[in-house]
C-alpha cells in the first residue's frame, strides 16, 4: 500500500512570514523618509557606468516592466552625477547676410546670449535715432550741397545745350513734376499760352506735333547725360551717406567685439552685420526726412521705398537661453514628435502662400537638453513618424538640423530656410521593455552603436533587512509626501507580505512599486477616521476589495460550479479522469479554474491524440507537452513491443484555447489511468509539467491554482479529503491565503509536493509503481494481441 502522507506539506510551507522584530519602530512615523532605490544593484551600475562614459554612443536603454521605477530612478541617478555647466551653451540664430537663406547658429556662454540680443536690439534702436540726426547735421548738409549743387550745374548745362537745340525748332527743356519735358514756345522765347494755342490751325498743331517728335528723338542723347549725372549723384550721395555713418556704426561695432569677440565665428558675424548697416544707411532715415532732405525725390527723378521688413534681418532669434541654468540639465521629452525633438520653423499665411524668417524658428527637446540629458519613452519615440530618424541622425552626426516636412507633405512653401545645425552634447536615455530592445537590436544596426548600455531593472527583488528596510522608508515616504495617515507595524508586515504574493516567490519581494504605492493609498483610505494609524486589518480590506472589484468573472465560474453547469468530482475514483487546474486573468487579476480532464483508450496506432489540437485550440507549447507524453510512454511501456492503442484526451467543457505544459502530468495520469483502467482519486486536483524521463517540473501560478481548487471543494464541501497534488519546486512559490492555511492546519484539506510520476500515482491510486506497472502492460498485452490476431486473418 502507498503512504501518500510522506508528501504532505506542513503548515509552515504554506505562507511567508514577514517578521519585522529585529527592526526597532512603533509606526512609519518614526522611520526617516527617505526615497532610496530599492534592490536594482544591476540596472543601477550599468546606468551609473553609461552616465559616466564621455566617448560617443555610450546613450542608455534602460529595461523593464511598467511600475519598477524605471523613470523615477534614472532621474534620481542623473540628479547625482549631473554635468557641470562648463558644457551647457546659449545658442542664437542670427541672420546670414551672404545666404539669406541658411540663418547662423552662434553659441554663448551660459548668460551671455541674453545680453547679446538686449545690446543688438538697443543698438538698432539707438542707431534708428542717431543716424537721422547725423544727416541732418550743418557739416552734411554742407557736403550734400554741394553734390547737390554740382548736380544742378551739370543738368542746367545739358538742359541749356538742348534748349541751344530745341529754340530754332520752337521748343524749350523744363523741369517739372513730371520730369524734363519740352514744351512749344512763341517768337520771343516764351511758353505758348491757351489763347495762342487756340488760333493755331490744324496744320499748325499737326507740324508742332512731329517736330516735338523729332526734337525728342534728337535729345534722347542729352536725356541719357542727364540719367547718368543722377547716377553718378546717387553714387556720391551714397558714398558720403556710409562714410558719413561708418563713424557712428563703427563706435558699436567696437563696443560689441570687445564684449563678444572672442569666439571667430561670433566676430565674423558682428563686422558682418556692421558692413551691412553702412550698406543700408539709407534704410535707417525716416522716409520724412529723406524725402526733404533729398531735392531729386521732389524732381521725380528718385525717391526711397520703404520696407517694414528690413530691420527683421538685425533681430536676434535667441534660441536657448540658459543664464538661469547651474547644473547639467535633464529633459523629460512626454511626446517625442518629430518638430518636439529637432525643433520647428513657423510659417505665416501671406497672400495664399506660406513664408517665415530665422526668428521663426523654434528649438526642441533636443536643443534644450544639449548639454545635459533627455529621457524619453521608446514606445513613443517609435510610435511617432521620423522621430526615430531624426534623433539617429543627430546622434550619429553631433549635430542638430531644423527641417521642415512641408515637402514631405506636398505643402507649398515660399520661403523655406535651412537653418545652420548645431552642435549637440547630450546624454540619451531611452526607456522601454525588454520586447522593444530586442528588436532594435536585432534589426537596426545603429542602435547598438548608439545606445551601447542597457540597464535592466527586475520584477522582483532579494527579500534581505536592507530591501524590506528600504520598502518601510518608501511608506513613510508616500505617508510623508502625501499626508497620509502612517502605518503602523502590522500594517507594514501584510504589505511586505503582499509584495512577497506578487512576486510568487517566499525569497523575493516585488519590484513593481507601482502595486505597493496603490495599496498605500487604498488602505489609508479605508482607514477608520479615529484611528491613528493604519492597521493590518486596514490593509487585509483593501487587499479584499481590490480582489473584489475585480472578480466578477471568478464568481461567476464559482456559481457555475455550485449549480452543476460546470460538471466536476470531487470525490470517489474514476478511471481516465483527473481534475487539472488552470489560471485565467482578467486585467491585473487572476484566479485558479479547475477543470476535468479525461483520457479514452482503444486499439488502434494513433497514439495520443490531442482533441484540443485537432480542433486547433491548441497552442505550441501545449502541443509540445502532449508528444512528451508519447515519449514517457514509449520509453516505459513500449521498447519490445509497440504500444498498438490510440487514445484520446481533452479537457471537458472547455471552450476558448488551451497552452502551456502545467497540465502535461496531469494528462499523463489520466491517460495512464486509462490504459490500465485504474481508477483515479477525483478529491486530489493535479498540476506541473512532466520531462520525458517522468521527472516533474514546476509551473506558474502555483497560489492561485490552489486557491481555485479549494474555493470549489468548499461551495461542493470540504471533507478532509481534498487536495492539491504540485511540483515539489513550487514549494519556494506558496504565499497561500489565511483561509487555506487554516484548512490544512484543520485537517480539511491536503496539498502534496512531488518530484516524479511514480510518486503522483502513487498518491492518486493507492497503488505502488510496480502495481501500476503490472496493471498496464496487461491491458497493452490484450491491444496487442487484438491487433496481432486481426493481422493473421
Amino acid at each position: 500500500m502507498f503512504n501518500s502522507d510522506k508528501f504532505k506539506l506542513d503548515i509552515e510551507k504554506l505562507k511567508c512570514t514577514c517578521d519585522l522584530d529585529n527592526i526597532e519602530f512603533k509606526s512609519t512615523e518614526d522611520i526617516e523618509p527617505v526615497r532610496d532605490i530599492i534592490g536594482q544593484d544591476r540596472a543601477v551600475k550599468a546606468i551609473e557606468f553609461g552616465l559616466n562614459m564621455k566617448q560617443k554612443g555610450y546613450n542608455i536603454y534602460v529595461a523593464g516592466s511598467s511600475g519598477t521605477g524605471r523613470n523615477s530612478y534614472t532621474n534620481m541617478l542623473i540628479s547625482k552625477v549631473k554635468k557641470n555647466n562648463k558644457n551647457i551653451k546659449d545658442w542664437a540664430y542670427v541672420y546670414n547676410f551672404k545666404n539669406n537663406n541658411e540663418p547662423i547658429a552662434l553659441s554663448f556662454e551660459c548668460g551671455q546670449g541674453k545680453l547679446f540680443k538686449k545690446d543688438m536690439e538697443d543698438i538698432i534702436e539707438k542707431l534708428k535715432l542717431e543716424i537721422p540726426k547725423i544727416f541732418s547735421t550743418k557739416e552734411y548738409e554742407y557736403h550734400n550741397r554741394l553734390l547737390m549743387t554740382e548736380l544742378e550745374s551739370n543738368i542746367q548745362y545739358i538742359i541749356d545745350k538742348l534748349n541751344g537745340i530745341a529754340k530754332p525748332r520752337g521748343f524749350k527743356f523744363e523741369v517739372t513734376e513730371r520730369g524734363l519735358i519740352s514744351v512749344p514756345i512763341n517768337s520771343d522765347g516764351d511758353m505758348l499760352g491757351e489763347a495762342e494755342i487756340g488760333n493755331l490751325t490744324p496744320q499748325q498743331i499737326k507740324d508742332l506735333r512731329e517736330e516735338g517728335l523729332k526734337l525728342n528723338q534728337d535729345s534722347k542723347e542729352y536725356i541719357n547725360e542727364i540719367k547718368l549725372c543722377e547716377d553718378q549723384y546717387k553714387e556720391k550721395l551714397d558714398e558720403l551717406d556710409k562714410n558719413v555713418g561708418k563713424s557712428l556704426v563703427g563706435f558699436y561695432e567696437r563696443y560689441l567685439l570687445e564684449r563678444y569677440g572672442e569666439c571667430k565665428k561670433v566676430k565674423e558675424y558682428i563686422n558682418d552685420l556692421c558692413d551691412d548697416i553702412v550698406q543700408n544707411i539709407s534704410k535707417f532715415k525716416t522716409s520724412g526726412e529723406e524725402n526733404n532732405q533729398n531735392p531729386m525725390a521732389l524732381l521725380g527723378l528718385m525717391g526711397p521705398k520703404s520696407d517694414a521688413k528690413f530691420f527683421v534681418r538685425y533681430g536676434v532669434n535667441l534660441l536657448i537661453d540658459n543664464s538661469e541654468c547651474t547644473e547639467g540639465k535633464v529633459i523629460n521629452e512626454n511626446n517625442p514628435t518629430y518638430y518636439n525633438l529637432a525643433g520647428s520653423i513657423d510659417y505665416k499665411n501671406e497672400i495664399g502662400s506660406l513664408t517665415t524668417s530665422f526668428m521663426e524658428i523654434k528649438p526642441g527637446s533636443l536643443h534644450k537638453a544639449n548639454g545635459g540629458f533627455i529621457i524619453i519613452n521608446a514606445k513613443d519615440l517609435l510610435s511617432s513618424p521620423f522621430s526615430w530618424e531624426c534623433l539617429k541622425r543627430s546622434l550619429k552626426t553631433g549635430k542638430i538640423s531644423i527641417e521642415s516636412l512641408n515637402k514631405q507633405y506636398g505643402y507649398l512653401v515660399t520661403s523655406n530656410l535651412k537653418p545652420e545645425p548645431i552642435d549637440l552634447d547630450i546624454k540619451v536615455i531611452l526607456i522601454g521593455d525588454n520586447y522593444i530592445y530586442n528588436i532594435l537590436y536585432s534589426y537596426e544596426e545603429d542602435f547598438r552603436n548608439l545606445f551601447k548600455i542597457m540597464a535592466d531593472f527586475d520584477v522582483e527583488i532579494n527579500k534581505n533587512n536592507e530591501n524590506i528596510y528600504k520598502i518601510i522608508k518608501l511608506i513613510s515616504n508616500q505617508c510623508k509626501e502625501y499626508n497620509l495617515k502612517h502605518f503602523d507595524k502590522g500594517a507594514v508586515e501584510r504589505v511586505l507580505q503582499y509584495s512577497v504574493r506578487i512576486s510568487d516567490d517566499k525569497e523575493k519581494l516585488t519590484a513593481k512599486f507601482n502595486k505597493i504605492v496603490d495599496l498605500i493609498f487604498e488602505s489609508e483610505a479605508l482607514s477608520k477616521i479615529d484611528s491613528k494609524y493604519v492597521t493590518k486589518s486596514d490593509v487585509e480590506k483593501a487587499i479584499n476589495q481590490k480582489r473584489y472589484r475585480n472578480n466578477k468573472y471568478e464568481e461567476k465560474l464559482n456559481e457555475m460550479f455550485q449549480d452543476g453547469t460546470l460538471l466536476i468530482d470531487i470525490d470517489g475514483e474514476k478511471v481516465g479522469q483527473i481534475n487539472g487546474l488552470a489560471v485565467m486573468g482578467t486585467g491585473e487579476y487572476s484566479f485558479g479554474k479547475p477543470s476535468k480532464i479525461t483520457a479514452s483508450t482503444y486499439k488502434g496506432r494513433s497514439g495520443i491524440i490531442n482533441i484540443e489540437r485537432e480542433i486547433k485550440q491548441s497552442g505550441s507549447i501545449h502541443d509540445k507537452g502532449v508528444l512528451i507524453l508519447t515519449g514517457y510512454l514509449g520509453e516505459r511501456y513500449g521498447k519490445e513491443k509497440p504500444l498498438s492503442i490510440s487514445t484520446s484526451i481533452t479537457f471537458e467543457q472547455n471552450y476558448c484555447g488551451v497552452d502551456g505544459d502545467s497540465a502535461s502530468s496531469t494528462e499523463l495520469y489520466a491517460v495512464i489511468s486509462s490504459i490500465s483502467k485504474i481508477p483515479i482519486k477525483q478529491n486530489i486536483a493535479v498540476t506541473g509539467s512532466v520531462s520525458q524521463k517522468g521527472e516533474i517540473q514546476p509551473i506558474g501560478g502555483i497560489n492561485e491554482k490552489i486557491e481555485g481548487f479549494f474555493d470549489v471543494c468548499k461551495i461542493k464541501g470540504l471533507n478532509g479529503k481534498q487536495g492539491v497534488m504540485m511540483p515539489i519546486q513550487n514549494i519556494k512559490n506558496l504565499i497561500l491565503k489565511d483561509e487555506v492555511v487554516e484548512a490544512v492546519k484543520n485537517g480539511q484539506f491536503s496539498i502534496y509536493a512531488i518530484s516524479n510520476i511514480e510518486e503522483g500515482l502513487g498518491i492518486l491510486t493507492g497503488l505502488t509503481i510496480e502495481e501500476i506497472d503490472k496493471k498496464v502492460i496487461e491491458q497493452l498485452n490484450i491491444y496487442r494481441k487484438s491487433d496481432d490476431d486481426k493481422k493473421d486473418k
